[in-house]
């Protein structure tokens, strides 16, 4: 039997997220009802966890002089963080617009103006590649220093063949070039780009279906599309996803950010993998889209929009999770809604906005967030078997982790046993 590569021990508190169904994401009671070890370790061989328990349950034997040892005494332990919803990759940033929107432009206003996306779209077609994966190693190694070991990255700040399929070919460089694992994910269909104004949102789909998508096989598993006043209307979204899916993608969907389309029943009913924003998304509609799908799929909900856009409607949390809805949470980092990489913040703003507890926060980071990109079945939870992506905090309980405002709670990141 191997030794231990890696021994974190002695913790106040390991946070496991295990012991609810391992079919489907956590809902319900079930968000806040896995396992917490007090006094706890986890043991690794290699890049996998082989065991989580107790301190009095430690296999002393399988500690050798090459193990190395962490001291968690005094410290929550928990898997590593998963970003669920991101736009990793994309040339310049928006602090001009920062002022606009502070003397009282709307988002769409400031889109319509020509702004908004498409102020990214022109600083990102003007990037070089190199340009590219600078910014996305250096926004990578921000979110490693916050704790979070799995990002998925959208593209969407090309807008046309090339730039599109240059943002994922970077995402997927930049996640080879260090250590956090990159999940890239097609958002071409953000919103419609200038040379296609005057034909339509259809027209455009219709091209990235022709043009793109068949050299996307095997770079990128999901599709996304925005559905919203601006962007792409529910017909035309329906009728992307369903070609996209007939073409092997798996679904999401930008959906009621701002207003209630009914993009997000739409994309469920389709069997989408996440539904994101659902700020405008009702308690019923979520009921509805929790019974229809057997709760496979996650609303992943990105509380720190509504913060920086100053905008009073905040997804209700807690009627999602007592309708049965799986929930997941997310920055969305990027360079025009959220400009942050602090997740934990996220989980602070989900509590005092959304109506989460501490435990159900952490739970939408880490299992949850995993099953909104495909990803349950190697990291989320410390579990044997699971890819050794760990977190040892500088805090003594899972309470204390959305209590502690704006602060960044990491001690020790741990990705792949080193």
């Amino acid at each position: 039997m191997h030794s231990y590569t890696l021994l974190i021990q002695h913790a106040a508190q390991v946070l496991t997220l295990a012991g609810g169904p391992t079919d489907r994401p956590l809902a319900g009671p079930d968000l806040a009802g896995w396992t917490i070890i007090e006094w706890g370790y986890v043991a690794c061989v290699d890049d996998k966890i082989v065991a989580v328990g107790p301190m009095d349950e430690l296999d002393l034997a399988r500690i050798s002089p090459e193990t190395r040892l962490i001291d968690a005494t005094g410290c929550v332990v928990m898997p590593g963080l998963v970003e669920c919803h991101t736009h990793l990759v994309f040339g310049g940033n928006r602090a001009h617009e920062f002022e606009r929107k502070l003397r009282g432009e709307s988002y769409l206003d400031i889109l319509a103006s020509g702004g908004g996306i498409l102020s990214t779209v022109r600083a990102t077609r003007a990037a070089s590649e190199a340009e590219l994966l600078e910014n996305a190693l250096h926004h990578l190694a921000g979110f490693q220093a916050y704790g979070v070991t799995t990002v998925e990255a959208k593209s969407g700040y090309g807008l046309d063949r090339d730039t599109e399929l240059r943002l994922v070919r970077v995402a997927r460089q930049a996640g080879r070039q260090q250590p956090v694992r990159v999940v890239p994910t097609f958002l071409g269909a953000h919103v419609v780009p200038p040379e296609f104004k005057a034909a339509g949102p259809q027209a455009y789909v219709d091209f990235i279906l022709r043009e793109v998508l068949s050299d996307l096989k095997g770079e990128a598993a999901y599709v996304d599309i925005f559905c919203e006043q601006g962007a792409f209307p529910l017909d035309v979204s329906r009728y992307y996803l369903e070609q996209a899916h007939k073409m092997g993608f798996g679904l999401k969907i930008h959906a009621e950010q701002l207003h209630d389309l009914g993009g997000c029943e739409m994309a469920a009913a389709l069997g989408a993998t996440s539904v994101d924003h659902c700020d405008y998304l009702t308690p019923a509609a979520a009921r509805r889209i929790a019974q229809q799908t057997q709760g496979q799929t996650v609303a992943v909900l990105l509380p720190l929009v509504p913060l920086f856009l100053r905008q009073s409607q905040y997804a209700p949390g807690r009627e999602f999770i007592d309708n049965g809805l799986p929930v997941a949470l997310s920055t969305d980092f990027n360079p025009g809604s959220c400009p942050s990489k602090n997740l934990w913040l996220a989980l602070s703003v989900a509590c005092l906005k959304m109506g989460f507890t501490p435990k159900e926060a952490v739970a939408a980071a880490t299992l949850n967030a995993a099953w909104a990109i495909g990803h349950a079945a190697d990291c989320g939870s410390l579990a044997p078997g699971k890819r050794a992506d760990l977190l040892v905090l500088n805090v003594g309980s899972v309470a204390e982790i959305p209590y502690w405002l704006g602060e960044n709670p990491v001690r020790e990141v741990v990705i792949g046993g080193l």
